[in-house]
């Protein structure tokens, strides 16, 4: 998740195993609850806007050598 500081500056939360079927309105949802829970600040201040949310997965594939 990217939210933006009061600063105007880019914020990067990840999430570990976070659930692949995730709706767009379901981390939208927790994206403002943090913004409006003030949980995480920066050096840039507080999150205050969202900017994207993408979910992330890797492959990997067991080579034999």
């Amino acid at each position: 998740m990217v939210f933006a500081n009061t600063a105007g500056r880019r914020v990067t939360v990840r999430v570990p195993d976070a659930r692949a079927d995730l709706t767009a309105d379901q981390v939208s949802a927790a994206m403002n609850q943090i913004i409006t829970a003030g949980i995480f600040t920066s050096s840039g201040g507080d999150l205050v806007n969202q900017v994207s949310a993408r979910v992330v997965t890797t492959d990997a594939v067991e080579l034999v050598v």
